[in-house]
């Protein structure tokens, strides 16, 4: 086993996935150093296949990686389809019904995850990230005061050592460094289940137009998921109760059939499949789906993102949305702190009081979700209450849902801010090019370029609604004394 030196960095990012291929592009667009150490060479399988607009259409084109996955072919997905609740009948919701989500917004993607994560995890690379796989890392460098980067082995099985302003672990529920942040990991008392889990073809589909939704199906020992992942391709799990979990043991062969047979709906759905016995998809996989958060989020040269954080009942598809809108909160903290525009203490906390505030949204509605007892307006009269929203309750249900009750813009209008950004990167390109062509001395077309000007002075609100468009919502603080968003996104600023 062979020694590698010592490497500075801005940021290293532990973990490729969605939540650190998202921060380190986020990051790398605003110039800075970054190094993603991923322990396993991509593609590689993957749970949580389901996305929400909010990541699709919002982080996603913040990124630039959101015309790619159109791309991509994957399934359109435009709502939700439930057999669920007192309502003997499935019921099914659709994105569109918010105004939140226009035409062009109104629906996300079921999305094989291997392929899914590479695209975003070669995209961070184009961005400037230097991605390195089958790279484990071992341990945290620091000390009392903050961390300082982290120790690693590579493929070839030689140590390294990288010294970063901050470390980002986003290498998930099994992560080995998330402690080294402080406090502790606490599990919901609610929330203890278990997922078998598989994949078939030939699966029968929900009509058009509702043929790429995700079905979930209730039955007496807990509820099937059901993604059309390809038209010949479907993944379903049936998630037991925890008091259930004697129906997972054994032969999980057996096991999947017997619980698929109590699902008459699951049941009919998979009449004619088989299930895939090669490759990838071949294996039955169980998984504990216990939900939990951390205590804390971050410390000084540390910061959580997604599963190393925390997690919750999967119904809504909401793992990818954490993950990925994490990424971006803490995106804009490193961004801000390392432009010296906020304090890092002011930074981090909007942090992590809005990624605590969106993971307690979706916990506290699952809770209300899973009394059985009520229709389906019930739910929808909930998820308004525990949103706050001003929209009905069927536009509120939706929103949640969707991913954009926060009401941010990077997560409903986030393709003005791409755009506004690409703009001034080319402006600055072309500043810079005036320069070297005229062989100029003064540096006046670079400082006049506005996205200079951006990193020199902080945007007042004026400023942020101009450069949006008219008649743009204004940001606001959500929390007293709070941040708002940057003009482009990828920051924060102070509101006055």
């Amino acid at each position: 086993m062979g020694t590698e030196g010592v490497q500075d960095v801005d940021v290293v990012v532990v973990g490729g996935g969605p939540g650190g291929a998202t921060l380190a592009s986020l990051v790398a667009m605003r110039g800075h150093r970054v190094v993603i150490l991923e322990k396993e060479k991509f593609p590689r399988w993957q749970i949580g296949e389901s996305l929400l607009p909010s990541t699709v259409h919002g982080v996603c084109r913040l990124t630039g990686v959101a015309d790619e996955l159109e791309k991509a072919g994957f399934t359109r997905k435009g709502g939700g389809t439930q057999r669920w609740g007192a309502n003997p009948e499935p019921w099914t919701f659709s994105f569109s019904v918010s105004s939140k989500l226009t035409s062009q917004t109104s629906y996300a993607y079921q999305v094989e995850r291997s392929k899914f994560d590479k695209i975003l995890l070669d995209h961070a690379r184009r961005m400037g990230a230097d991605v390195r796989e089958e790279c484990e890392v071992n341990d945290i460098v620091g000390d009392d005061e903050r961390v300082r980067g982290v120790s690693y082995t590579d493929a070839a099985g030689k140590v390294g050592q990288i010294r970063a302003r901050y470390v980002v672990d986003a290498s998930g529920n099994k992560s080995r460094i998330y402690k080294h942040v402080g406090g502790s990991r606490t599990y919901s008392d609610f929330f203890r289940s278990l997922a078998l889990f598989g994949y078939f073809e030939g699966g029968k589909r929900l009509p058009p137009p509702n043929s790429g939704n995700i079905l979930s199906a209730a039955f007496d020992s807990g509820w099937f998921w059901y993604i059309p992942l390809r038209p010949n391709l479907t993944s379903v799990g049936a998630v037991v109760r925890r008091e259930m979990a004697n129906k997972i043991q054994g032969d999980p062969e057996k096991a999947l059939q017997a619980l698929i047979s109590e699902c008459p709906m699951i049941s009919d759905y998979l009449r004619d499949a088989k299930r895939v016995t090669t490759g990838e998809y071949g294996r039955l996989r169980v998984r504990k789906d216990y939900s939990y958060r951390n205590t804390k989020f971050w410390r000084p040269g540390m910061v959580l993102v997604g599963d190393a954080a925390c997690f919750v009942d999967p119904i809504f598809s909401s793992g990818v949305h954490l993950a990925t809108y994490s990424a971006l909160l803490a995106a804009r903290s490193i961004n801000s702190v390392m432009a010296q525009a906020v304090d890092e203490e002011a930074a981090f906390r909007e942090f992590e009081q809005r990624y605590r505030r969106e993971y307690g949204v979706f916990y506290e509605f699952l809770v209300a979700f899973y009394d059985m007892h009520v229709s389906e307006n019930s739910y929808f009269w909930s998820a308004k209450k525990i949103t706050k929203n001003t929209s009905s309750e069927l536009e509120s249900f939706v929103e949640l849902l969707g991913g954009v009750s926060s009401g941010e813009a990077a997560l409903a209008e986030a393709e003005s801010l791409a755009q506004r950004y690409k703009g001034r990167s080319s402006e600055f390109a072309e500043a810079v090019d005036t320069l070297v062509a005229n062989k100029e001395q003064s540096m006046l077309p670079v400082f006049t370029s506005s996205i200079v000007q951006q990193l020199m002075q902080e945007g007042t609100q004026v400023q942020a609604r101009a450069l949006l468009r008219e008649n743009a919502a204004a940001e606001v603080p959500i929390f007293e004394n709070g941040l708002i968003p940057s003009p482009d996104g990828l920051s924060w600023s102070s509101h006055r």
